[in-house]
């Protein structure tokens, strides 16, 4: 008996000893943890950098919020470290010294935040201005959200893309170029979304949306629609493929003397089918591609 009592008080003491070290380990770890974490995906923060003029501000701004989080959440997290040692309890019978209305310091962290708070208002209205802003547009395009899919016209030619499901329709805009976007749904609300351009706009019945974009890098971009529209809502893609103007005026001709009137009907009701149905039509046949 006596051996046994003597075996739990050295596992008792041992556990004692440990606990101060567990603590710090628990605390490091704690603290290490989100740094760590979050560093995968420095400096970016799992944004974009943008693609388009607007796109490039907005990211600027994603990446001020996020370092203006850490550094605040940094001081306050030390602050508070620092205060739970400083002012602990030496002994379980002492109480710390009480400090009351300390006033300086009091306004300082009233006056800091506000300060800090206006700053990101104003940096949000400055890029909420250049992201709504329509300059004069150097080429339009419209565009139709529908059940399952995206159609994609430019004023004043016969071009016309329509795809659906996993078709991929491919709208193709010239380079370093105003182009102004009218987006428009024919039946429920769509979200309009093309994350390398930090953008996404909805696409609502009876409602036209604009906007401008101005990509200053040339490729193929991936996008999608981002708003619950039904059974196939996960298959609705689409692709953008920004190229010079040279190449844009090119593919424009070509799409110009290679659609008929027909394909523009057929494309007009292919839509009109889907809003009646609710089904697919031809999920694997696309009428139109984007510029090489």
């Amino acid at each position: 008996m006596e051996e046994t009592l003597s075996q739990l008080e050295s596992a008792q003491e041992s556990v004692a000893d440990r606990s101060p070290r567990t603590k710090k380990r628990a605390l490091a770890l704690a603290i290490a943890a989100p740094l760590l974490l979050g560093g995968c995906e420095l400096p970016s923060f799992g944004a974009f950098h943008g693609v388009t003029k607007t796109a490039n501000s907005t990211f600027k701004l994603w990446q001020g919020f996020n370092v203006t989080a850490i550094v605040v959440g940094g001081i306050t997290l030390l602050a508070m470290i620092w205060a739970i040692f400083a002012y602990r309890a030496k002994d379980k019978t002492s109480i710390p010294k009480q400090t009351q209305y300390h006033i300086p310091l009091e306004l300082t962290y009233t006056i800091i935040p506000i300060f800090i708070v206006i700053g990101l208002f104003a940096a949000t209205v400055v890029v909420e201005n250049q992201v709504v802003d329509e300059p004069a547009p150097n080429a339009t395009i419209n565009v139709t959200a529908f059940q399952w899919g995206w159609k994609f016209t430019y004023p004043g030619h016969k071009a016309v893309v329509v795809g659906q499901t996993t078709q991929s329709p491919i709208m193709v805009m010239p380079e370093n170029k105003n182009v102004l976007i009218n987006l428009r749904s024919t039946d429920v609300i769509h979200g309009f979304y093309v994350p390398e351009f930090n953008f996404s706009r909805y696409a609502q019945p009876g409602l036209l949306n604009t906007f401008t974009f101005n990509a200053n890098k040339t490729g193929m971009f991936d996008a999608q629609c981002t708003q619950l529209c039904g059974l196939y809502h996960t298959l609705m893609y689409f692709r953008v493929n920004v190229v010079s103007q040279a190449k844009f005026d090119a593919w424009l001709r070509a799409k110009d003397a290679s659609t008929t009137q027909q394909e523009v009907i057929d494309a007009n009701s292919a839509i009109a089918l889907e809003n009646n149905a609710g089904v697919a039509v031809n999920p694997t046949k696309s009428n139109g591609d984007g510029a090489n």
